[in-house]
């Protein structure tokens, strides 16, 4: 796309019916590629999902890096950088974190965090770009979606760890009447978090009403969560205690402050309810330190015992 060579026979302006080209032609003259209209291509749609799977390169662009989507309404930059209140804050653009411009054919960024920014825009498909950093070698591809078609369902699934970690805690506030007794039965505090490269979790059988500052953990150690091979809704969660041995469950999204897990050995259900959400706002420490990862989940051959 970028060593595209156009024979240029005359003198023409024109804008291509997408919005996102112009095409200039000079006699007799070749021109490297054509000039992309990058202000109407990043209007073209109203939000541009991250697809941070597809960054290549070794550096980082912080707010890139931090987003689910961003969007370019005015000379405003909006972004998601919670999963939780996604397609609602901001009517679904997110937060005002800082402006840009298009000269020179360039995005301009000012982040009213990480500064100034300037990167290359590349047309991939017809709903994807490429953001590069020239400074870093670093490319994000980001796809894009009207806000009335974005499937927020597949975001909550395809970013499973971060919803579990927007919240200090999860309290369990309902377990089904069917199913055996078994260990899991206390436990009413659940609190997921990354340390280093590391999916880790803490338990508690505090009785429930707790702040969550005040919350004792009883037990804790690494998590692992899958994806369920032919059922794109379906993730399982195995929590991997010290010490303990593991539990097994099947991990459904309610909504965005309510999950159930499905204890499959012993036939229970469990209903958690996020407490202490965070938010990751355009300053302060927490947004500063929360970026998102490349996140491969593991594949599980398993057929869904739960039927809801």
């Amino acid at each position: 796309m970028r060593a595209i060579k156009l024979l240029l026979t005359a003198i023409t302006l024109s804008i291509l019916a997408t919005g996102c080209y112009t095409e200039v032609i000079i006699e007799d003259e070749y021109l490297d590629e054509p000039i992309l209209n990058v202000q109407a291509l990043l209007k073209s749609y109203e939000l541009w999902y991250v697809d941070i799977n597809a960054t290549s390169g070794n550096g980082e662009v912080p707010f890139l890096q931090r987003a689910f989507t961003v969007s370019f309404v005015g000379e405003t930059v909006f972004a998601n950088n919670n999963i939780v209140g996604i397609g609602k804050t901001g009517n679904g653009f997110g937060l005002d974190v800082g402006y840009f411009n298009t000269d020179n054919g360039r995005l301009q960024i000012n982040h009213d965090v990480d500064g100034y920014w300037s990167l290359e825009v590349f047309l991939v498909d017809n709903n994807t770009i490429e953001l590069y950093d020239s400074n870093s070698r670093t490319s994000y591809y980001l796809e894009g979606y009207q806000r009335n078609n974005f499937d927020y369902d597949m975001l909550f699934y395809d970013n499973i760890e971060y919803l579990l970690q927007e919240y200090e805690v999860w309290e369990k506030v309902a377990t089904s009447e069917e199913g055996t007794v078994n260990d899991f039965d206390s436990e009413n505090y659940l609190q997921f978090y990354f340390e280093g490269n590391r999916s880790m979790f803490n338990s508690s059988v505090d009785p429930n009403g707790m702040h969550f500052n005040d919350i004792l953990w009883d037990y804790g150690g690494e998590y692992s969560l899958f994806d369920v091979y032919n059922d794109e809704t379906l993730k399982t969660l195995t929590l991997d205690y010290d010490f303990m041995g593991n539990d097994y469950f099947e991990l459904y999204v309610i909504n965005d402050s309510t999950i159930e897990l499905y204890h499959s050995k012993s036939g229970t259900v469990y209903k958690f309810k996020g407490k202490g959400f965070i938010t990751y706002l355009k300053s302060g420490i927490s947004q500063l330190d929360k970026k998102r990862m490349k996140t491969e989940y593991g594949t599980m051959k398993v057929v869904r015992k739960r039927k809801i």
